[in-house]
Order: C-alpha cells, then sequence, then structure tokens
C-alpha cells in the first residue's frame, strides 16, 4: 500500500516561499553528496503527485511538479473541470472538489511507493483529513520572517513521531510518522 508524504524544503521558519511565491532562498547552500542522496532517494519512492494548480499555470506555464524530473501520474486540484491533459510522457488529471479521491486514485497508481503531496494547503487540507502518513521536510538555512507557510491555518493538534533525521551541510533532513 502506498505511503502518503508531504514532501518539502521549507526554511526554518515553516515557509515554502517567499511572500511572492519566490524559492531562490533555497539555492547557494553547500550541500554534501549525502544531502542529494537523502533527496534522490525519496524522489525514488514517490509513484504518484497530488498538488493544486490550475491548467493554465501548471501545463501551459511549465509549473510542473518536480521539475518534470518525475515521470509519474499528477493529480491536481482545480476549481473547473477539464480532460485529462499528457504532456512530455506525465498524466495530469484535474480533480475538482474531491481532494480524498485525488489521494485514493494517487494510492492505486503509486503502489508500493510514495504520493507526494505538493503546496501548503493541500497538505494542510490532507493532515486535516487524516491522509498523510508521513513529513518529509528538508529544512533550508535560512529565516525568511513571513512568505508562503506549509503549516500555517492548519488549526488543529496533529502528533508526529520522528523516524530519521539526518544532516550533512547545511541543510537537516527530517522525517516524521503522523500519528493517526
Amino acid at each position: 500500500m502506498a505511503t502518503v508524504i508531504v514532501h518539502a524544503t521549507i526554511t526554518l521558519d515553516g515557509f515554502l516561499a517567499d511572500a511572492d511565491g519566490g524559492v531562490d532562498w533555497m539555492f547557494g547552500h553547500p550541500s554534501a553528496p549525502e544531502d542529494d542522496e537523502v533527496v534522490a532517494s525519496v524522489m525514488g519512492k514517490i509513484g504518484a503527485i497530488v498538488g493544486g494548480a490550475n491548467q493554465t499555470q501548471t501545463i501551459q506555464d511549465g509549473e510542473i511538479p518536480y521539475g518534470g524530473m518525475l515521470q509519474v501520474p499528477v493529480y491536481l486540484m482545480t476549481h473547473a473541470a477539464a480532460e485529462p491533459v499528457e504532456r512530455d510522457g506525465i498524466t495530469y488529471t484535474f480533480v475538482v472538489d474531491d481532494i480524498a479521491g485525488a489521494v485514493e486514485s494517487a494510492k492505486r497508481d503509486a503502489q508500493d511507493g510514495f504520493v507526494s503531496l505538493l503546496g501548503g494547503k493541500i497538505s494542510r487540507q490532507c493532515l486535516a483529513l487524516g491522509l498523510v502518513d508521513e513529513l518529509h521536510l528538508d529544512i533550508a538555512p535560512v529565516l525568511l520572517g513571513n512568505g508562503i507557510s506549509l503549516f500555517e491555518g492548519l488549526g488543529q493538534h496533529i502528533e508526529l513521531e520522528r523516524a530519521e533525521t539526518s544532516a550533512f551541510a547545511s541543510e537537516v533532513h527530517l522525517v516524521y510518522r503522523v500519528l493517526h
């Protein structure tokens, strides 16, 4: 059975992006080969993705999950129904108002791998619904002070159990199991 994960690089103060959606802060920090191995290990297990976007931004403007590096099915939560789109070997299925259904479809596609949840809003909704099994967080050595938060507005208490911790150069990699 697939494992549903939140997979994100965040700042030490919990932001996914600056207030304008920029992620330039992610780059230019010292890294070690082991940092790349941690990220590659997670990415190698991802069998499907659930994220939020609209068709224009994701498909036509090139805001493709993981930069298109993963050739796995992508389920996108949208406000308007649209037929699935295939681009560069990736099938994008648009889902309206049924995040639990999108996660279930992604779990079938991922089989024994990971379903990666992308974006703060999608991650918070899935956490609130009890759909998340693990958090995989790569913490960059940056404090933004404000921006787009991964967890702001979650509005509920969720217990976690630390499963893995590693640090090599400047990032810290954390894996927490969500206790249901």
